[in-house]
């Protein structure tokens, strides 16, 4: 009887630090990351091509904000003008798709910090290229904040 006693606790103690011993863990601060460039040579320009920006606060080892802005490979933010041509909408198709993609931004980011894991961050139709520079974006950012 006095073993089984015994082996309870110490279980227990092996089983928490095998679980601690899996997981990272982050310094507080701010970070940032960026994703590699996106190009879709078959399609052209109109492809969206680009890179993904993020930046992430930790405070006590949680993500407690986000942002998430791509742009265009020369560096031009993809706002509100993005998909018009000149100021003008000239392909109401690839504009409501450009900006939908753009909107998918805040939404990643949203769900990062409500999930604490970039694994957990649900792709969105119409914005998966956004989705996977997001991911690589976040992974840069929490490589520079690993402990």
């Amino acid at each position: 009887m006095t073993k089984k006693i015994i082996m309870l606790p110490v279980l227990f103690a092996l089983a928490i630090g095998m679980t601690a011993c899996g997981e990272k863990s982050y310094a507080d601060g701010t970070y940032s990351g960026r994703s590699a460039d996106y190009i879709n040579e078959e399609e052209g320009e109109e492809a969206g091509n680009g890179y993904g920006v993020v930046e992430l606060t930790i405070s006590g080892g949680q993500i407690t904000a986000c942002t998430y802005q791509t742009f265009e490979l020369d560096g031009t933010l993809k706002d509100e003008e993005y998909g018009k041509e000149n100021g003008e909408i000239k392909n109401k198709d690839f504009y409501n798709k450009a900006q939908k993609a753009r909107a998918a931004c805040d939404n990643y980011a949203q769900q990062l910090v409500a999930k604490q894991n970039v694994k957990d961050v649900d792709a969105i139709s119409g914005a998966t290229v956004n989705y996977g520079e997001f991911k690589e974006a976040v992974g840069e950012a929490l490589k520079q904040a690993e402990q």
